[in-house]
């Protein structure tokens, strides 16, 4: 006689239910757009009732804002982390700088568009990007205060600086949606060219000492608990 094992249905946490539901969201944030974050389009792809994604986020806006909130903080903790080591501001200004282009940076800067464009309609969103790009501005402008502080870096004002590397940045970056394959080196470099001038640095001080890091795989979406 044959049986059935009906199996058990784990219910999981309301933070890692909420965990989920925010790393679904960012996924589709960064390879489709934020106007594809719905609530009935998460639920899609979590296989679950639209009213579980709503229970945690009434307002899709909330979502939208969340999702990326995620996707910037987990890029910038990947280009800028905190936990310095041993290492060199030198050397974590230019690991940062030979990630910003290519591929990969190309996903989060579509989304900063993205992002920037819809928050001028959407309260939630344009708090998010505000309360991000002060995140992106301190975490940087820290860096380069260290590098001054260990006589690395030479700058009369480490904001003024940050902002002028976080300006032509924002500007490479506009053209992420288009094909920036034919930029001459020199424009490929002006963030580093930004960098090396603003800091007193002699050219090619902040080239990674094995040559171009390699393009790296798209930004990961935080996994759930």
């Amino acid at each position: 006689m044959s049986s059935s094992v009906q199996r058990k249905r784990v219910r999981k946490s309301p933070d890692a239910r909420r965990a989920e539901i925010v790393a679904a969201a960012t996924q589709v944030a960064l390879t489709e757009g934020l106007e594809c974050v719905t609530l009935r389009r998460i639920a899609e792809e979590l296989t679950v009732r639209p009213g579980l994604i709503s229970h945690y986020f009434p307002s899709v806006e909330d979502l939208v804002a969340e999702a990326f909130g995620s996707a910037a903080s987990a890029e910038l903790e990947r280009l800028v982390p905190e936990a310095a080591g041993a290492e060199t501001a030198t050397l974590r200004l230019a690991r940062f700088l030979a990630h910003t282009a290519g591929d990969a940076y190309d996903a989060i800067s579509r989304l900063w568009i993205n992002a920037r464009h819809l928050s001028r309609y959407r309260p939630v969103l344009r708090d998010r990007v505000a309360e991000q790009e002060a995140a992106w501005r301190g975490r940087l402008e820290g860096l380069i205060r260290e590098g001054v502080e260990r006589a690395e870096f030479r700058t009369p004002d480490p904001f003024v600086t940050t902002v002028q590397i976080l300006v032509v940045l924002d500007g490479l970056g506009a053209h992420a949606n288009t094909d920036t394959t034919g930029h001459p080196e020199a424009v490929a470099r002006m963030a580093v060219t930004t960098a090396e001038q603003g800091l007193g640095l002699p050219p090619g001080a902040l080239d990674l000492p094995d040559g171009p890091a390699p393009d790296r795989e798209p930004p990961a979406t935080p996994t759930p608990a």
